[in-house]
């Protein structure tokens, strides 16, 4: 489906991306704490959005 070379790149995308997300995300908490207050329940929501997408994808599939 993909080559190596795009597989690599994609990988390497992943990682550095979420690095950047993350250092960016620490570095704007510690400046206005106020915006940052229960972001937690926001990614909670997403992981259970997502887990329901792929589970809806498993169930259909079969």
């Amino acid at each position: 489906m993909f080559s190596s070379g795009q597989l690599i790149f994609g990988i390497c995308f992943f990682f550095v991306f979420t690095g950047i997300v993350i250092f960016s995300y620490r570095t704007d908490k510690k400046r206005q704490p106020l915006y940052f207050k229960g972001s937690y329940k926001i990614l909670v929501g997403f992981l259970i959005a997502f887990s329901f997408l792929v589970l809806i994808k498993f169930i259909t599939q079969q």
